[in-house]
């Protein structure tokens, strides 16, 4: 009999909320979190499968799991995207794996586990949104709008593993939001693998787009400070949208602006549907819009056939966007997708030097773009008891900055910080009276 769980979740921000929706499905049927790994009648891997280090780490757990299989019963699940992908290969090459259960068939996992004899119904070929994604205690929390892209990306795999786009029902969203608001979230993150293009028609015939989806979120009386939203594509990302940011001051000005490339060139082999003009001229209608405005991205490189000129294209985007947070990485083959066949693979060597070289790139960038903040005064959400001092809170601004400050304030407090100091990637300050 099951009464214990242990769950661990691997990726994207998606994958965070899927696991605390099927945590609140677990509790709900009267299962109890173990304390260790070692302790739980099931273990449960939400897995991502987006780079081959994502599934190296799989492969690693599996190993571990198998230990503990080996001493005593214990129901191994695994799920999420590299589940999707592999299917029953997986568990011919796991055999230790009870279930592998994949993307769309993630709410089903309390059936399996509550069931007499543990079966699997037929699997499930549509994707099903949670009620919802809160984890208790939170005062950050996100809520997933759609599901799946269409946009096949030379280089990704998330359209074969998360199939064709769904949005979620604009009343489910804004039920969604009031339930979050009376547990006292103060900030929520709205997600989709390509959250703008979000597209829902209501029972009426009206069409509701993501700029439109946006208005009417701000437009809910709630004590929600912020709303954020990841990752948008940046071919989605209308005149409409901008004006909505500029109008909306709930909408945090910070935003995720994935560029993978400078280069048209080698944005057209990827499948972006935008050049570098089309990009730049994004941010500055951004900046235009919103002076305040921040940014963080997605980059590339080393993708098929980029040359040392195309690197250095993608380089001059990045200081002409002066990120606070930029994921960098370098082009990862990944099975079924268009560039694994693209002649001119960059070998691993170069791809690690370019790598190298821009992060070197970047961190200036961040350290110059930081150091112009100190001595601004910020709005920050307590988030937790600094570790290191307990008289120190953390907490984050608008801008994703992480700032430490001597505090009495309590989690899910806002207050007022003028930043004095600067400490790798933290912020230190003084709260204001």
């Amino acid at each position: 009999m099951i009464h214990t769980y242990w769950l661990e979740t691997y990726g994207c921000q998606m994958n965070v909320a899927e696991s605390n929706a099927l945590e609140l499905q677990l509790k709900g049927a009267g299962l109890v979190p173990a304390e260790k790994a070692e302790d739980a009648d099931c273990a449960i891997l939400n897995t991502c499968t987006v780079r081959k280090s994502a599934d190296n780490r799989i492969w690693g757990r599996l190993g571990f799991f198998t230990h503990i299989k080996s001493k005593k019963p214990l129901t191994l699940i695994v799920t999420g995207c590299m589940a999707e992908r592999l299917q029953e290969d997986l568990k011919d090459e796991a055999p230790q794996i009870d279930y592998v259960i994949g993307t769309n068939d993630k709410q089903r996992i309390v059936d399996i586990l509550t069931s007499v004899d543990g079966k699997m119904d037929e699997h499930s070929h549509s994707y099903t949104f949670g009620t919802s994604y809160y984890q208790e205690g939170e005062f950050s929390s996100y809520i997933p709008i759609m599901n799946g892209c269409n946009n096949f990306c030379a280089y990704c795999i998330v359209p074969y593993v998360r199939g064709r786009e769904v949005s979620r029902p604009v009343e489910d969203i804004l039920k969604e939001l009031a339930f979050l608001d009376s547990k006292g979230v103060k900030e929520v993150t709205l997600l989709g693998q390509n959250v703008n293009s979000y597209h829902y028609i209501e029972a009426d015939g009206q069409v509701v787009n993501f700029p439109k989806l946006l208005k009417r979120i701000c437009s809910e009386k709630n004590s929600i400070k912020w709303i954020r939203f990841d990752s948008p594509h940046p071919k989605d990302f209308s005149q409409e949208l901008i004006q909505v940011i500029k109008e909306e001051k709930q909408i945090a000005r910070h935003l995720h602006m994935p560029l993978q490339s400078g280069s048209s060139r080698i944005l057209s082999l990827m499948n972006r549907k935008y050049s570098r003009t089309q990009f730049l001229s994004l941010i500055d209608d951004l900046r235009l819009a919103v002076p305040s405005i921040t940014f963080s991205t997605d980059v590339m490189v080393g993708f098929p056939s980029e040359t040392e000129e195309e690197y250095q294209e993608t380089l001059s985007v990045l200081s002409h966007m002066r990120c606070l947070e930029a994921f960098m990485y370098y082009y990862n083959p990944r099975e079924g997708t268009k560039a694994v066949e693209m002649q001119e693979q960059i070998d691993e060597e170069e791809k690690g030097r370019r790598l190298q070289a821009m992060i070197e790139f970047q961190h200036a960038i961040f350290a110059r773009e930081k150091q112009k903040r100190i001595g601004s005064m910020v709005e920050v959400l307590v988030t937790q008891v600094s570790k290191h001092d307990h008289k120190n809170m953390l907490g984050k601004t608008e801008h994703n900055e992480m700032v430490a400050f001597p505090s009495t304030a309590r989690i899910g407090e806002f207050v007022v910080v003028q930043l004095t100091s600067l400490s790798g990637n933290t912020y230190t300050g003084v709260q204001c009276p």
